[in-house]
Order: C-alpha cells, then sequence, then structure tokens
C-alpha cells in the first residue's frame, strides 16, 4: 500500500467511506478555532486506499521523513458518534498507544504535542470515563 504523503502538519487519515456527511463535519470541525482562537495544524488524507487501517497498519505507512509526534485516524467510530471522537496515535514516547479525542479538542492535543508543551501520556490520562478527551 501507498505511504501516507510526507507532510509537516499532522496527518488526519480517513479510514471510513460509510457517509460522506460526518466526514464534512469532521472537516469543518478541524478547521473552526477554538473558543481561544486555536487550531490543530492538521493535513487531512482522503483516499480510499486506506480505508479500514488500524493502528498498526497506519504506522506502517507512515513514510520515514514525517516527524510530527502523532497519526490521527478518522475511523468509523469517529465517524458515528455526533462528538466526532478521532483516534490519536502517539509516535514518540509510547509508539501506538492511542486516544480518542473529540474533533472540537485535537487543537489541544496537537497544538502541545508539536510544540512539546506537554507528554501524550498527560492527555491519555486526562480522558472522560468512556475513554475520550474532551478538553482539560
Amino acid at each position: 500500500m501507498k505511504q501516507f504523503p510526507c507532510t509537516l502538519e499532522a496527518l488526519v487519515v480517513r479510514t471510513d467511506f460509510s457517509a460522506d456527511g460526518p466526514w464534512h463535519a469532521l472537516r469543518a470541525a478541524l478547521y473552526a478555532p477554538s473558543k481561544d482562537g486555536f487550531l490543530a495544524n492538521v493535513a487531512l488524507v482522503d483516499d480510499r486506499r486506506y480505508e479500514s487501517l488500524t493502528p498498526d497498519q497506519a504506522i506502517d505507512l507512515i513514510h520515514p521523513s514525517y516527524r510530527h509526534p502523532l497519526l490521527v485516524l478518522a475511523d468509523s467510530t469517529a465517524v458515528t458518534s455526533a462528538e466526532l471522537p478521532l483516534l490519536v496515535v502517539d509516535l514518540r514516547g509510547d509508539r501506538g498507544c492511542c486516544v480518542r479525542v473529540v474533533a472540537a479538542e485535537l487543537w489541544s492535543i496537537e497544538n502541545n504535542l508539536s510544540g512539546a508543551n506537554m507528554d501524550f501520556e498527560e492527555f491519555a490520562g486526562a480522558v472522560d470515563d468512556d475513554g475520550v478527551f474532551r478538553g482539560f
């Protein structure tokens, strides 16, 4: 399978193609600034070749030059929930460790990990009882 594109932004890879509406809603949420004006620095990958990828399979498709500390999957769970809980994969500390984050809060993880202000474990430890990070 073809490697993901190499970008400076965090890759958000669509892996569920069951409906376009949730994907469009997810895109809108990612490009909408937070109440304080923060945005996630992301590059969207919308390619059916990546349908149904697991985190482990996705890690194997990362270009060797990709340096961002995370990879994001828009999987079936993300597109079937109103909160659009994306699957964020750690590529540094505990490579392959995952946490879910509502799309509206992806900026928090992306900004803080890319700036080395926080560690992935801090976000993983701040999830709600259902395993989803919704902000601090």
